[in-house]
């Protein structure tokens, strides 16, 4: 069996276009353009190719957007008070604080700080609890943006067992709500789990968000399943893959998304969604 492949750039750029059509429809009609703010502390090289990935598509669909490129040295105070600013400026409607943070930040504290109506990540405790409660508001874009990935290839989630590799607050947990929404059986693995290889066995939907290169071996896959990989490693000689051995994994999926092409830019797609969501639905006048 050869994999079909996932191309997320396709899709990403479907709603990008989508999103970019609702805009001028508002400009027409005298309403204001989206307005995003990202905050960025530091020198991180990856950050800073994320950031500036992340303001081209803003310009690309019609948003203004403001970027804070902040010194390495600002305190936890400095970054509270900025998004105090921002939370009462009502040009903007989602703000942004790119991760990780420097490690004298606690960014818990800082994700908190965001009103849930601008936080466009859907990382606020509100917007979590909301998904949790099936009632989603801003839907956290990596999970939200799989999801969106398997409904556009019209795959069928409904009784299929969901194993997700990973249990961060950013991926893998709201990863689970989102798959029990769309009516998988949902199990979460984590460094305590025992006999990772029945799970992943097992699981017609794997998705794996650890960020270690080729960490799920491609033998351990279920002949036809259904493969995410949403981790993105850099070799040291350049190459970019995934934490599926995705060679081997490809022989044995039904469906598996590549890397890089796959989970990456939808991530940046539902960003662009959750801030004309945010937008149209909480600030427009």
């Amino acid at each position: 069996m050869i994999a079909k492949i996932i191309d997320g750039r396709i899709i990403a750029q479907k709603l990008q276009y989508e999103v970019a059509t609702k805009v001028k429809k508002r400009l027409i009609i005298g309403k204001k353009l989206p307005c995003l703010a990202i905050i960025l502390i530091g020198e991180n090289p990856a950050s800073k190719i994320y950031v500036a990935n992340k303001l081209r598509v803003c310009k690309k669909v019609g948003f203004s957007s403001y970027l804070y490129d902040l010194p390495i040295d600002t305190n936890e105070s400095e970054l509270l008070n900025l998004i105090d600013q921002l939370n009462d400026d009502n040009k903007i409607d989602g703000i942004l604080v790119q991760l990780p943070l420097p490690k004298n930040i606690d960014y818990l504290k800082i994700l908190d700080k965001i009103q849930p109506d601008k936080d466009v990540d859907g990382f606020h405790p509100y917007n979590i609890g909301s998904l949790c409660q099936r009632i989603p508001k801003l839907s956290p874009c990596t999970p939200h943006g799989i999801i969106t990935l398997l409904k556009y290839y019209n795959i069928n989630t409904y009784g299929l067992n969901a194993v997700i590799i990973g249990a961060s607050n950013i991926v893998g947990r709201p990863m689970s709500m989102e798959l029990l929404l769309v009516g998988c059986t949902t199990t979460v693995t984590h460094r305590f789990t025992k006999d990772l290889y029945k799970h992943v066995k097992n699981a017609d939907l794997l998705v794996v968000a650890v960020g270690k290169p080729n960490f799920i071996p491609g033998n351990w896959i279920q002949h036809g399943a259904i493969v995410i990989d949403v981790g993105m490693n850099r070799l040291k000689n350049g190459k970019l893959v995934g934490d599926i051995d995705f060679e081997i994994a490809y022989k044995r999926a039904s469906f598996i998304t590549p890397v890089p092409g796959g989970v990456g830019p939808m991530t940046v797609a539902m960003l662009m969604q959750n801030t004309l969501k945010a937008c149209e639905n909480f600030h427009d006048k």
